[in-house]
């Protein structure tokens, strides 16, 4: 090979290691430029938090729990009901006491401050007194106020881990319509019951996640690959419930239970043209904060959903009204009264007491509240007839409301005849007998009569207000025209004459027109009915434009009738609630 040759192969020897180191920079480039590019484009959140410590990556990981509201329904003022508490976990180094001394000097000063009796004071020294232990938490949950007593004292080896917990700052009010915050199986903190159970997925939020590489001692590996993907806070929540108006008829419904030796008692205020839900109690109450403290769970649940019933006479309204929309009677037909009826079942039945009216109408049929009148008033609507308007009426199915643990009642026994012949369940469905419901159902059915007809969707959630920005606004809801306006309006009519002229003289308000009816109504058991009852008012005003429709219930009140326990308790809150709204006198 040539001199000339041998020096062309070295040059183009010489480019190609050129052309090869460049392009291996070149890619070393890129490789780090992408790299650039992940840490920080894609994954600029997580190293962000990373740089901030694991108490961000924690806070970024683990949602904070949407809040809940109440509201004043006049000038739209907010409160919370429900919202995230800081609480602090007290825990010690056990490793930091050197004597003996050391332990019992702390285990005496937290002892003192914790209020602990001589046997927990001894379970907190045993448990300190370890030595070894850089992390032996002693209280999971107190407030700041505790936690600053403590730090005063400058205990050796104490710390504290910030908490947040769910907190309620009314205490018991709405108790069962809110529920609480508990834990689930795994350990994690779901809603339970009321609100904080049916909009879990909403107020709970969704986590976030993170997966990396970690070294031999357990801390995470810098530079190598890592998932990381922020959690998404939950939606706050406002409410249809009125602050004073909760605070005030369960105040008063309260008082009534006491006073009349009721087992329990329930309400439900709703607003008849749109079904807002202004106010629900259901007594006895719990306070959410301390809910692992009640007696018994039945306490959480809310009686007007989760506990149908038999309405006993306060559906008697219901039956007339399908007979006068049907345009089968007037409030003026006739009806005569023996006291008894026994075309329909083995057992006569019979008045309230054995009473015997004589000659009466369909108003004195209501006023009376005469069983054998509105078996009458089946008898011409017919079974099957009577049966589409109670399903008209929403009995027998869900309300569909935005609260934990509804039930539905149950119509089965108007079904098991398929003829169209009124037989025994028939007539004593006409009296609220034989057929349950929840005061929900009732309430709603009963906001069709006072709206013209139109029966409303009931919702007790107003707003719900997403983190990001995103806001859905609940709007009311039809569900179907039940009646026509004439009949709604001739059976208000003859429900205010009930007030007026009948029996639930006691739940007059002075100055106003308000429709309303008593109901007692015997309890079942073992095929039979027991002589404890079930007492119960529903009513709404004023009839010409109403406000309010209201139902109150006591179970098992030490009262013979509802006319002396369920009706003077609806006339003093419907008294406040006109009040409350200013509206003027009719009358």
């Amino acid at each position: 090979m040539s001199y000339l040759e041998r020096k062309s192969n070295k040059i183009d020897n010489e480019h190609l290691r050129i052309r090869l180191f460049a392009l291996g920079f070149t890619f070393v480039g890129f490789v780090i430029l992408c790299r650039l590019m992940m840490l920080m484009v894609f994954q600029h959140q997580f190293y962000t938090a990373l740089a901030a410590g694991s108490q961000e990556i924690y806070a970024k990981l683990f949602p904070k729990r949407g809040e809940i509201f109440l509201q004043d329904s006049r000038t739209k003022e907010e409160f919370p009901i429900a919202i995230n508490r800081d609480y602090f976990l007290v825990y010690a180094d056990t490793r930091k006491f050197e004597t003996d001394d050391d332990v019992e000097t702390v285990a005496e000063g937290l002892s003192e401050i914790l209020e602990y009796n001589d046997e927990q004071k001894l379970e907190l020294f045993l448990k300190i007194n370890k030595r070894d232990d850089p992390y032996e938490p002693i209280e999971k949950k107190i407030d700041e106020a505790l936690k600053n007593k403590i730090e005063e004292k400058d205990f050796k080896g104490i710390g504290f881990v910030r908490t947040s917990h769910r907190y309620y700052p009314e205490e018991e009010l709405a108790a069962q319509t809110i529920g609480f915050v508990g834990k689930n199986e795994e350990g994690q903190n779901v809603g339970r019951y009321g609100i904080e159970g049916y909009w879990q997925k909403e107020l709970g939020g969704s986590g976030g996640f993170f997966e990396g590489a970690k070294s031999a001692s357990g801390g995470w590996i810098p530079l190598a690959g890592k998932s990381f993907s922020p959690s998404e806070d939950g939606a706050d929540l406002l409410l249809t419930l009125d602050r004073t108006l909760q605070f005030k008829a369960c105040e008063q419904l309260e008082k009534s239970r006491i006073e009349y030796e009721a087992q329990s008692a329930s309400l439900i205020i709703m607003n008849p043209k749109n079904g807002a839900i202004l106010s629900m109690c259901s007594l006895p109450a719990f306070s959410p904060n301390r809910y692992n403290e009640v007696a018994s769970v039945n306490n959480f649940n809310n009686t007007n959903i989760f506990t149908p019933y038999e309405p006993g006479s306060i559906f008697k309204p219901i039956a007339m009204a399908a007979a006068l929309n049907e345009e089968l009677i007037t409030p003026s037909t006739y009806f005569y009264d023996t006291g008894v009826s026994q075309e329909h079942c083995d057992t006569p039945i019979k008045n309230a007491a054995e009473q015997v009216f004589k000659e009466q109408t369909m108003v004195g049929v209501l006023e009376n509240s005469i069983n054998t009148g509105m078996v009458n008033v089946v008898e011409r609507l017919g079974k099957n007839r009577f049966r589409d308007y109670i399903e008209k009426f929403g009995f027998g199915t869900k309300e569909g409301i935005e609260l934990d643990t509804e039930v539905s009642g149950t119509v089965e026994s108007l079904y098991r005849n398929k003829k169209d012949k009124v037989d025994c369940y028939t007539a004593t469905a006409s009296f609220g007998q034989g057929i349950t419901a929840t005061p929900l159902q009732m309430v709603t059915a009963f906001g069709a009569i006072a709206n013209g007809g139109t029966m409303m969707k009931p919702f007790i959630v107003e707003e719900v207000r997403y983190k990001n920005g995103k806001l859905e606004k609940i709007q009311p809801t039809i569900i179907r025209e039940v009646i026509s306006k004439r009949a709604s309006s001739l059976v208000g009519g003859m429900m205010v004459s009930v007030i007026d002229s009948g029996q639930a003289g006691s739940a007059a308000v002075e100055g106003y027109y308000i429709a309303g009816k008593t109901g007692t109504a015997q309890i079942a058991d073992r095929g039979g009915y027991s002589e404890e009852t079930n007492h119960s008012f529903i009513g709404f005003g004023p009839v010409d434009d109403p406000k309010f429709v209201m139902i109150i219930k006591f179970e098992k009140p030490q009262r013979r009738f509802s006319v002396s326990t369920a009706a003077p308790t609806f006339g003093k809150i419907a008294k406040f609630i006109l009040d409350y709204y200013q509206v003027p006198p009719g009358r």
